[in-house]
């Protein structure tokens, strides 16, 4: 299972506020191809995030992820519900965040992903890997790819 934030990881983390004040983000089609090879491969699929947006519901009705948290500000409780839910191991699963609201998770995951923009806090978790590629842009696939080629 991948169980990620959204913003940050899967978007560039900017939000664009259009004229009539409604907030829209930007997706890599490289990312949202992720999201389909995790599916055809067996991945379960677990979205925790900090906010509430379309892009996230989009994806979940694209996909058919039933695992969506939107508006979650103490992320750990949500995680480790998801890992007793489908009984995972340590080695089941791996957690992706960028900011301090994913500090907890990405400490108490044995697998954890970062992406280069990252907050140092984050950076220096022990053990956390840092994607080449930039959130919003491959960096959701680059891991994707490493786990279902």
């Amino acid at each position: 299972m991948i169980i990620t934030d959204f913003d940050g990881i899967v978007t560039d983390n900017c939000v664009y506020i259009n004229e009539d004040f409604t907030m829209s983000r930007k997706l890599n089609f490289k990312d949202v191809m992720g999201f389909s090879l995790l599916k055809k491969n067996g991945y379960e699929i677990a979205i925790i995030s900090g906010e509430k947006n379309s892009a996230i519901e989009t994806m979940a009705r694209k996909f058919n992820i039933s695992e969506i948290h939107q508006g979650i500000r103490i992320k750990i409780d949500i995680l480790k519900s998801i890992v007793e839910k489908y009984n995972l191991s340590q080695e089941e699963y791996v957690y992706l965040g960028d900011d301090v609201n994913d500090l907890d998770c990405l400490n108490f995951a044995k697998y954890k992903i970062t992406v280069p923009h990252a907050v140092d806090k984050v950076k220096s978790v022990k053990d956390i890997q840092i994607t080449a590629n930039q959130a919003g842009n491959g960096a959701f696939r680059e891991v994707v790819d490493c786990l279902a080629g």
